[in-house]
């Protein structure tokens, strides 16, 4: 099938052939040259039928691919669901929460242990080494213990310790020996770090980072919403103005055929039709650039709500449900800018901004006071094993000593000397630092008091740029309700016009020009009307959405 601009090609290339043939002449041609009035008409009539047919039929009747019809809201719904934007805005909240977790992982406790075994042999260097030709020093040592950092900041750690020793030293009054050691150490600043220090910031700031991503989010599904109700409204416009750029086409036919009839009954010469087929032709042209329009407002909607990844993402046609008539929405301009001051994002983000300057200034104003830092040890010892009769004088010469066991102790003892507190061990201290002058931190403080301001002071000019935004928008909205009714009465008074001008034409007081004149002219007052109406849903859609976001 031809292409339904070259048909119109074709068709004004035809009319230019009359035009030329009449004016060298000034005779038409024969009826039956393929050039002809007649033939003309009838080529124009019939390419543009055919071009309409085809029009009207659509890709979906070509077998393009699947017909989805939807509302303004199910497409919003879709959106939600399989927009890439969206899909990817919302990892942000989720990588947030892993960064709060890390911080949060400052204070968990860390569980050691350590198991540790070996041999040691020692050269003999003086008289009391305690061996003859060597010694020879055995360890197994076992270690649990467990250390943490507090919210209060300070720290604690605890350990236990239990060691089992033997050596070839003579001197030794226990082989095996057999000790466990248990301490507790704790510390806590009293003053600076006490109630925030440079972790505890951390995770604060932390945590206004993740609800900066959950403002971020907002953001994108408001604009995500606003951009999915304007694509579709674009496209209902785009298929109303193909149906006002139809009607246009079906009046220059009418009238093409009507002198068609008064070219054979002899009321009308011949030539006079000429411009009724240039018309015709002219307005074919409209239809196909309407309906170019529509593909091009389908793909701006599909590529919002529709998953790219589906079999049928480029072949789906898409039908709005949602007629696109004119539906007045009730404004509230007082209330929507008391609630876009306080819930619009960038509103959200400067308080934000402000939280975390005040954090700041708790961390800086903290950090200036004097460091008194508390500490407290505590410990538990429990000894065992064999223990030998004493080393007399007079067995230091007779070589490797023969000593008897007195007594032995088994770990089960030794452990009852460490839970019966029988040799307890504890300090307790007190550490105090401050610098002489003026430190760093000090500046830190005055340049955090001054950001702090300076945010407040853009807060404030923030909730005034809403405020006149939300103004513009309610305006924006009024001013196209005002074009909506000024707009459908042009139409009316055109479609009036246009009657006039047919009643005149049938009674030969006017010429085909003037009808023609009013049809441009009902065309261009349907296509104002379907866009006023347009740009009215569009305004109330950017009213909604700069309450929530801004537009720009």
């Amino acid at each position: 099938m031809r292409h339904p601009f070259r048909q119109a090609r074709s068709s004004f290339a035809a009319v230019f052939v009359v035009l030329w043939w009449s004016a060298a002449t000034a005779q038409p041609l024969p009826s039956n040259s393929p050039f002809s009035l007649s033939a003309v008409a009838k080529a124009v009539a019939a390419q543009a039928e055919a071009g309409d047919q085809a029009g009207q039929a659509g890709p979906a009747a070509a077998g393009a691919g699947p017909v989805r019809r939807l509302s303004s809201g199910e497409a919003v719904n879709l959106a939600l669901e399989q927009n890439l934007g969206i899909r990817v805005e919302r990892l942000n909240p989720q990588i947030q929460d892993y960064t709060v977790a890390q911080s949060r992982a400052t204070w968990v406790p860390t569980f050691t242990s350590n198991f540790v075994g070996g041999s040691t042999d020692s050269p003999i260097t003086n008289l009391f080494a305690g061996g003859q030709d060597k010694v020879t020093d055995g360890r197994l040592d076992a270690t649990i213990g467990v250390q943490q950092l507090l919210k209060t900041g300070g720290n604690y750690s605890f350990s236990w310790d239990t060691i089992r020793s033997t050596t070839t030293n003579f001197f030794n009054n226990f082989n095996p020996q057999l000790r466990s050691n248990f301490s507790f150490n704790i510390t806590q600043p009293l003053l600076r770090n006490r109630l925030i220090d440079r972790d505890r910031q951390q995770l604060q700031l932390n945590e206004r980072l993740r609800e900066i991503s959950d403002i971020n989010l907002k953001a994108t599904v408001v604009r995500t919403t606003r951009n999915v109700r304007n694509a579709y409204w674009d496209l209902v416009f785009a298929i109303n103005n193909l149906t006002a750029q139809r009607q246009s086409l079906d009046l220059a036919r009418r009238l093409l055929a009507d002198n068609e009839k008064r070219v054979q009954i002899g009321t009308m010469a011949p030539i006079d039709i000429v411009e009724a087929q240039s018309e015709v032709a002219r307005n074919q042209e409209s239809v196909i650039v309407a309906e170019a329009a529509i593909k091009q407002a389908e793909d701006r909607l599909r590529a919002l709500i529709l998953d790219p990844g589906s079999p049928d993402f480029w072949t789906t046609t898409l039908e709005p449900t949602d007629s696109g008539a004119f539906m007045e929405a009730a404004l509230d301009v007082t209330a929507a800018v008391q609630r876009a001051t306080t819930n619009r994002t960038e509103v959200l983000q400067a308080r934000n901004t402000l939280q975390q300057n005040d954090i700041s200034i708790n961390f800086l104003r903290n950090q200036i006071l004097p460091e008194i830092n508390a500490s407290a040890t505590y410990g538990l010892v429990g000894l065992g094993g064999s223990l030998l009769e004493p080393l007399a004088f007079n067995q230091l010469g007779s070589g490797i000593p023969n000593r008897r066991v007195l007594s032995s102790r088994g770990f089960g003892s030794v452990l009852g000397d460490v839970f019966s507190n029988a040799y307890p061990a504890w300090t307790f201290g007190v550490q105090i630092g401050y610098p002489i002058g003026t430190s760093a931190n000090e500046a830190n403080l005055a340049r955090a008091r001054l950001q702090y301001s300076q945010a407040q002071t853009q807060l404030r000019n923030t909730e005034l740029q809403v405020a006149t935004e939300i103004r513009d928008a309610a305006r924006q909205v009024q001013t196209n309700r005002q074009r909506v009714d000024t707009s459908r009465v042009a139409r009316e008074l055109a479609e009036r016009r246009l009657e006039a001008e047919e009643k005149k034409f049938a009674a030969g007081i006017q010429t085909s020009f003037f009808v023609f004149q009013a049809q441009r002219d009902l065309a261009q007052a349907r296509t104002n009307e379907v866009k006023a109406i347009l740009d009215y849903n569009k305004s109330v859609v950017d009213y909604e959405a700069v309450q929530e976001v801004p537009l720009r």
